[in-house]
């Protein structure tokens, strides 16, 4: 998969990468049939952000993919079509973490998220709006977290930024 960035913004070494833990994490621009694509809104830290976790072990990223929109959206996808993977060198966690962005679309009816306790916890609520509505949501919010403002926010704009050819075609 096509690297679209990595993202340093804490400027860590090849030194201190070489001692990160190594993450890889699935992501999603999910479109349903009106053509309006799911953001998540992290209320507790102000920020929106795709749908997407970590892979599991044992799991491929499709798998991973599939696992996170049914958790996160309650939604089953398909048309599944690879956008681009991103490198994040998080230092404030000490840790190296590919993303996968892949778009796809909604498949049947959704049913309720099963939101885990950390995601509860931030508040995460699930928005459909249209690509222009959710560049702008995510190009104006304000993430209280350096994680939300310098990892998150960022990387999930890049991927809706390749993906865009995939969803106004």
């Amino acid at each position: 998969m096509k690297v679209l960035l990595p993202l340093n913004p804490e400027n860590a070494t090849e030194e201190e990468v070489r001692d990160y833990k190594l993450r890889e994490a699935a992501r999603a621009i999910v479109m349903d049939d009106t053509s309006r694509i799911a953001l998540l809104f992290v209320a507790k830290e102000n920020y929106y952000k795709l749908p997407g976790g970590g892979i599991e072990p044992g799991e491929d990223r499709i798998e991973a993919l599939r696992r996170e929109c049914m958790e996160e959206l309650g939604v089953e996808i398909k048309d599944i079509a690879e956008v681009g993977s991103i490198v994040e060198y998080r230092k404030i966690f000490k840790m190296k973490q590919t993303s996968y962005c892949h778009v796809a679309k909604v498949h049947g009816n959704a049913i309720p998220p099963s939101f885990t306790d950390e995601e509860l916890e931030n508040d995460f609520q699930i928005n459909w709006m249209s690509f222009d509505d959710a560049m702008r949501a995510l190009h104006e919010c304000r993430p209280t977290s350096i994680e939300g403002r310098a990892y998150i926010v960022p990387r999930d704009i890049r991927f809706l930024e390749e993906a865009k050819r995939h969803l106004v075609s």
